[in-house]
Formats: structure tokens, sequence, C-alpha cells
């Protein structure tokens, strides 16, 4: 059985500890590696490690940071294949869809390039009588991202390249549900030349989590995964003195007007609720049907379901592949039976699916129900799986005020040809980020992507500018040069400028 281990300082290590957790292909249900899960011991010795490279690292100039980056830009870019392959096979997503992955966190290394850029400060001449005053930003100290299963490549890349530009130090704790893509992008990190130390990866659970969330010597924790575990992070990193992004869970809705193109619109919900087999925290969850769009969309949108060509992710025919554990396919499959038990429609039962060849592999195939209220379990409860629940209402009004009563706030989309519709809907909800006829509003890298109310705990965005600003800190500076036989010019008084 292959062993998968940490990487510190610049090279494998195995730790100390003798725990060890399965890594599954999804696809076949069989297991094919183990990941040993650190002890708090291995994670001391990671943000040690980090700790000591930082005094160096953060002293480096701006063009040697940008240079690195470049070169690993540039690795990444070449290995996107390598990448797609190792994660299609422990996550279950299509090849296909983990090349995009691989491409959305290189947009934000790229962003991180022009870190010389990002990192200007601001100079005013002259406040006072001989006085100028300047500010700029240095980094924290040691990083820390807990990164979920679902984007194994992407996610990590939203934090680890910004901190390490910003001139921080970096310790990653990547789900231990699909581990290697963070050992091949420590790989990479060290081909392009970035110091030992500045980069790690520590496998583990919550002993792992709570050792990097406790240790004095991380300055910063970066989350995304699930709201329980996001507010947790939050409220324990921050009782700890340390700066703390949490971004917690979705229900994400898209609300369908009668003047939406019915063929255009149900194309993107199939393909936004159905696509990495819903493990998404941007995927269509709910489609609000407005007025007397419901019977044609669900139609519409039942007859693509059907037709999703689901099979191993290795399969270049295959557009959804499996979830990425066989607890993950149960938990599914009895939300659905709850879904059909609480009232709503089953138009397309994705249960009990078997994709010839893959008979042990966890698939579900994709969902919709219909006639589905606020009430019920499958409107209520975060499925991450291939179901669409529809839900009806009469007017833009009525659905704008049932996406804000949700406790979610991550993404949204409206379907409409009506501007006027649109503007009052990205005006009116109560929702991160938006889409108008675009299902998957994901902010470019140059832009932060983040959500509100529970789908956030925190004040700062993930990557884009507010990612600059999380990693780093402010200096400001107030200068004098007065001529050696000038008068002082002191006073008891609070000073202010003449």
């Amino acid at each position: 059985m292959r062993t998968i281990n940490h990487w510190i300082g610049g090279k494998p290590a195995t730790g100390s500890s003798a725990r060890t957790s399965p890594v599954w292909n999804p696809a076949t249900g069989e297991q094919q590696a183990e990941v040993v899960l650190a002890s708090t011991e291995d994670v001391d010795a990671a943000v040690r490690t980090a700790a000591a490279a930082f005094e160096q690292w953060s002293q480096s100039s701006l063009s040697t940071r940008a240079k690195v980056l470049f070169a690993f830009r540039e690795l990444v870019n070449a290995r996107t294949q390598d990448f797609a392959e190792i994660i299609s096979d422990e996550h279950g997503k299509v090849v296909s869809d983990a090349r995009g992955e691989v491409q959305r966190g290189l947009e934000v290394v790229e962003y991180a390039c022009g870190i010389p850029t990002l990192l200007k400060g601001e100079y005013s001449d002259q406040v006072s009588g001989g006085v100028d005053l300047f500010s700029f930003r240095q980094p924290l100290g040691v990083c820390a991202g807990i990164t979920p299963f679902n984007f194994p490549a992407m996610v990590p890349m939203w934090m680890y390249p910004v901190a390490i530009a910003c001139g921080n130090t970096f310790v990653l704790k990547p789900s231990e549900r699909d581990p290697s893509a963070s050992l091949l992008a420590a790989e990479l990190w060290s081909e392009a030349g970035l110091p030992d130390g500045v980069f790690n990866v520590v496998h583990g659970d919550k002993e792992a989590v709570d050792a990097l969330l406790d240790h004095q010597d991380v300055a910063a924790v970066s989350f995304v995964g699930s709201t329980p575990i996001a507010r947790y992070i939050h409220e324990r990193g921050t009782a700890a003195g340390k700066r703390v992004q949490a971004l917690g869970g979705a229900k994400n809705h898209a609300i369908v007007l009668p003047d939406a193109g019915i063929d255009y619109t149900s194309d993107h919900l199939v393909a936004a609720a159905f696509g990495s087999a819903g493990e998404r925290c941007m995927a269509i969850s709910a489609a609000v049907a407005v007025g007397g769009a419901g019977d044609e969309l669900v139609a519409a949108v039942s007859e693509k379901a059907r037709a999703v060509k689901v099979g191993s992710g290795r399969d270049a025919d295959s557009e959804m592949g499996p979830v990425v554990t066989a607890a993950a396919r149960d938990r599914i499959v009895g939300l659905i039976g709850t879904g059909s038990e609480q009232g709503g429609t089953l138009a397309v039962d994705g249960r009990g699916l078997r994709v010839p060849g893959y008979e042990n592999g966890f698939f579900v195939g994709p969902t919709v129900i219909d006639n589905v209220t606020t009430e019920m379990d499958v409107y209520r409860e975060e499925i991450f799986g291939p179901v669409l629940s529809v839900v009806r209402a009469d007017s833009v009004d009525e659905a704008i005020a049932l996406i804000n009563a949700n406790p979610y706030g991550n993404g949204t989309a409206i379907f409409t040809n009506s501007g006027e519709a649109a503007r009052r809907f990205q005006r009116g909800v109560n929702v991160g980020m938006i889409g108008i006829n675009v299902p998957i509003p994901v902010p470019m890298a140059y832009y932060s992507f983040g959500g509100w109310k529970d789908s956030l705990f925190g004040d700062k965005h993930i990557h884009g500018p507010e990612g600059v600003s999380f990693y780093t800190r402010a200096k400001v500076v107030t200068s004098r040069w007065p001529r050696v036989e000038a008068a002082s010019g002191s006073s008891f008084h609070f000073p202010t400028s003449n």
C-alpha cells in the first residue's frame, strides 16, 4: 500500500505519528493509498521549520519573490495534466474539470506574480513643515491553510501564492481524502527555487487542525469548508490571537424568470448543479422558478439531467464522476429519500445508479426534486451532491426574500432578459457573489472571493486585493529630517500640521 507523507523543510517527512487514513479511488471503490496523520509534535516541527525560514524569506527582495513565483507558474502550467489525473483519481471529478480547477488556481499564481505592484505603499510629501508621511505593508510570519477535499489544487492556490509572495512562510493542511496534489505542488515549489521551509505540507485530522490553531508561532489561518467547522476555526483561532479568514458552506440559489431563454437556462443549471457531482461550494443546488416558469423549466432540466454521461473521471466521455467517499454517497442518497418522503416530487431519481465496469464506485446520478419547500431537509441542508431542488415563487421580490431568509450567502444567480429585474436582484440579495445569466459567479483572481452571513467568518475575502491585505499588516511612518542648527520645534500640545 502506497504511503503519502508530509513535506517539511523541502523534503518528504514521515513524522512521529503511526496513525493513517485511507485514500480511495472513488470510481472503483478501492483503497489506493494511506496518508499519515500528523501528531501535535509533527505540526510543531512544520511550524518551527516555517518560522525559521521566515527570517530569511521575509527579507527577500520583491524581485526575488516574483522570480520564484513566475518559475512556479511555468512548472504548474507544464504539469497541469499530472495535477488533473491525480485529482481525478483521488477526488473523482472528470479530468477536464480537474484541469479547469488547476487553471483557476494558476490565475491566482499569476496575480501574485505582480507582487511588486500589489505591495506598493503610499507617500505624502510635506504633510507638515519638514514632515513627510508614508506607509508600507509587511508580512505576518507563519501562515496556515486548512483546505477542503472538493478542490485539492485550486483552493490551496487561493492561499499560499499570495501569502508567500507577501513574504510569509506557509504550512498547508490539505484534506486527508485527496492529499497528493499538495505534495506535487510542494515538489514544484522546490524546483522553482523556493527556499526550504517556506512551503510545508502536513496531513491530518482534528488533531493537526487544533495544533495549528493553538500554535503560538502561527500568525494567520485561512480555511475553506463547512459552516460548523468554519465557525469553530474562527472562534478558536481568534481566541488564540490569530488573524482568521474562514469560508463556510453554501446553499446557492438561481432564480429563473419566465422571460429567460429556457434552453440556455436549463443548459447552465444542469452544468452548475451536476458538474463535479455537485461537490462545489458554488454549485447551484436550488432553482427558484418565478411565476409560470416552473413546469417548462423542470421538464427541460429533467431531460438534460437524464442525458448526463456519468462514469469514471478518467473516461474522456464522462461529464460527471462519482462523489468522494461511500459515506458521502450514502448521505446524499438518504437526503434524496427524505426529500421524497417530505413531499418533494422526484422528477429525476439518481439513486441506485450503476456504472458498467465500476459497480463498486461511489456514484449518485443527477437528481431533480420538484415542489421543494423551505422546510424540507433537502432545502435546509448543504447536500454537496448532484441534487437540484426546484422551489416555486410568485414574484422576483418573493424570490429575493426567500434567498435572504436562508442562513447562507455565498453565491447566487438570476436568469432573465430584464435589466430592471437583474438590477433589483443584484442590489436586493444579501449574498457576496452574484451572477446575472452566469450560474457560478466565481470572481477572477484580481477580485476577491467570499460570501456573506454563515458563508464567511472574519472580515476578509480570499485572494485578490483582500488576500494581500489579509497576509500583510501596515506600517505608517512619519519622518522629519531637520537641519542640525534648526530649533527643535517640540511642544507639549498634541501635534498638528502647520
